[in-house]
């Protein structure tokens, strides 16, 4: 049984098996001055303490063994036992403080005045009275964990994820879904059942079976040493809705089901249109008055563009119109999925811009070269000649100058074969029917310069 929550913490250690020992998990970073650590007392308190590197490790034991004494006390307090032995004021009997002692993974106790970066490495046995802790120093964690907020049958959930000493791609996954009524697994503390679906991918597609109950995810953070560390859960905000049905691009993928061979590559082109040009009144009334409003929702069309995305198994991608939160919440987590590393930029002043994927088992990056053209045009020797070309031209000139467009370029190389290298150049060129003027002075401009010659 799992019980809501983010955080999944081990059951308390009293009354464990012999020769079993509990996590106590350290976060040391040598470029931080502080380390953590978190372990469960008896009483099933979890602590997570912070505490100096430099510090010598005596003062950190003594802490715990503070900790622990308030815990034990208190559990004490709680048993039936220490009840009946309580003295006639109803004190509980007082109870010998903790011994609290750390030792190193050959069985050595540590010096307490070892520093507590020393001190505290993977494998050593933390002991507080009769329980043993064994230390995880720098374990996977997952440091965050969430599910998309509209979840449509019959469509991908990605869930974002990112990971400290570990990666997505070596976490284990086991999902739920919500049983309304009766049976199935125990309830959690508050009421909901759930009940384990038989997927344990990174990428979940709810069916119409699925429509009206919540999705759970239980994360279990890994490396590629096939170390696990704690593991966290999250719970979907709403329930699965009906989706769409067939879309127009589920033919189209009947011919992309699987990846392009060697020598070849499959590249994709999209204007995905950012959500702040897609609510304006011009959008609504003028340019796509045949969408229904829900169409133009950019939690409903996410859904459409991963799926849509994903099915063309593409090596390279590259998508214009991007919100910045899009690309980070969204698109970033649903491609890594699929195997697609992501590259942002944002134009300037905008909250839009340009994205890149590219397939991690064909391509490594080398470079980015990213160029705002606007800067690029007044500094760059090299358009020196459209520079002096626009000069006559002072309207023309001020509105190529005022425009955000930016190019990303990506230089790749194949990890099959490193001699070769690609470029990629993904941009999106201004334009706007209120800017037939522009268009006019240049196309002027030109047969003016043509005649000359």
């Amino acid at each position: 049984r799992l019980n809501s929550g983010d955080a999944v913490s081990p059951g308390p250690a009293c009354g464990a098996p012999p020769g079993h020992m509990e996590r106590a998990v350290v976060r040391c970073v040598p470029s931080e001055p502080k380390m953590s650590l978190w372990f469960v007392l008896c009483d099933g308190s979890a602590k997570h303490m912070q505490r100096d590197q430099t510090e010598p490790l005596g003062r950190a034991l003594a802490r715990i063994a503070t900790n622990a004494g308030k815990g034990h006390a208190k559990a004490a307090k709680k048993s039936k036992k220490a009840r009946a032995e309580a003295g006639p004021a109803g004190e509980p009997v007082a109870t010998a403080p903790l011994a609290v002692r750390l030792f190193s993974r050959d069985g050595e106790s540590v010096a307490e005045d070892v520093s507590n970066a020393e001190a505290w490495q993977d494998g050593a046995v933390l002991q507080i009275g009769e329980v043993k802790y064994q230390v995880e120093r720098n374990p996977p964690s997952v440091t965050e964990l969430h599910l998309p907020r509209s979840l449509l049958a019959g469509f991908p959930v990605c869930p974002k994820i990112h990971t400290e000493f570990g990666a997505p791609q070596h976490c284990l996954f086991r999902w739920y879904q919500e049983q309304p009524g009766g049976g199935g697994d125990e309830p959690s503390p508050e009421g909901t059942i759930w009940v384990e679906a038989p997927v344990r991918d990174r990428v979940f597609t709810p069916t119409n079976a699925h429509i009206g109950l919540r999705l759970k995810l239980h994360c279990t953070p890994g490396n590629s040493q096939q170390r696990y560390g704690l593991p966290r859960e999250v719970e979907s905000s709403g329930p699965v809705e009906a989706g769409p049905g067939a879309c127009t691009f589920d033919s189209r993928h009947l011919y992309t089901k699987k990846v392009s061979g060697e020598g070849l590559i499959r590249t994709v082109s999209y204007n995905i249109l950012a959500d702040i040009y897609a609510q304006t009144e011009h959008s609504r009334t003028v340019l796509y008055p045949y969408c229904a409003p829900y169409a133009l929702e950019l939690d409903y069309r996410q859904n459409l563009l991963k799926k849509e995305l994903a099915g063309y198994s593409a090596d390279l991608i590259c998508l214009q119109e991007v919100d910045k939160s899009v690309f980070a919440d969204s698109l970033a987590p649903a491609l890594d999925a699929f195997g697609l590393e992501g590259l942002f930029r944002i134009k300037e002043k905008q909250h839009e811009g340009l994205a890149t994927f590219y397939r991690r088992d064909k391509f490594s990056l080398l470079s980015e070269h990213d160029i705002a053209f606007n800067e690029a045009l007044v500094s760059d020797p090299l358009h020196k000649e459209l520079r002096d070309k626009l000069a006559p031209y002072p309207l023309a000139q001020e509105n190529v100058l005022q425009r955000s467009s930016v190019l990303q370029v990506s230089v790749l190389q194949s990890r099959n074969d490193p001699s070769r290298k690609i470029c990629i150049a993904n941009t999106h060129l201004y334009w706007h029917p209120k800017e037939l003027l522009l268009v006019s002075e240049v196309t002027s401009w030109n047969t003016s310069i043509e005649g000359r010659r």
